[in-house]
């Protein structure tokens, strides 16, 4: 089985209804823009079939495809901000734990340091 079949097999559940979503919202749009399949099809440079998989969620449809049909529906701004770093939450998470944690090593380094600068008593 190839790589990418396995992969769309893998598809955590909620990703899977997004896309699913994601196609018959695509539907919605052609629709309500009384666009037939053909002519869909034909601005978007692919097949009739390919656009009913798309329509349907088919997960193996190209990104690129589906980026032309938000074009289409003048979406595609959207998709400049969908990994962008500022908002990639787990990042920003692994960020602030690690700031943390140095945070409080240089903190003990520190309290160390004046441990062993401290004046010896006398016995």
């Amino acid at each position: 089985m190839p790589k990418t079949a396995r992969a769309l097999l893998q598809l955590p559940p909620a990703t899977a209804a997004a896309i699913e979503k994601l196609g018959a919202d695509l539907a919605v749009a052609r629709l309500r823009r009384k666009e037939s399949l053909r002519s869909w099809a034909q601005r978007l440079g692919i097949t009739v079939s390919t656009l009913q998989r798309l329509e349907a969620g088919d997960p193996s449809v190209g990104i690129g495809i589906v980026a032309t049909a938000l074009w289409l529906i003048q979406r595609d701004g959207e998709l400049r901000q969908l990994a962008a770093p500022e908002h990639d939450q787990g990042a920003l998470e692994m960020d602030v734990r690690e700031a943390v944690e140095l945070g409080r090593a240089r903190a003990q380094a520190s309290a160390e340091a004046r441990l062993r600068a401290a004046p010896k008593g006398k016995d």
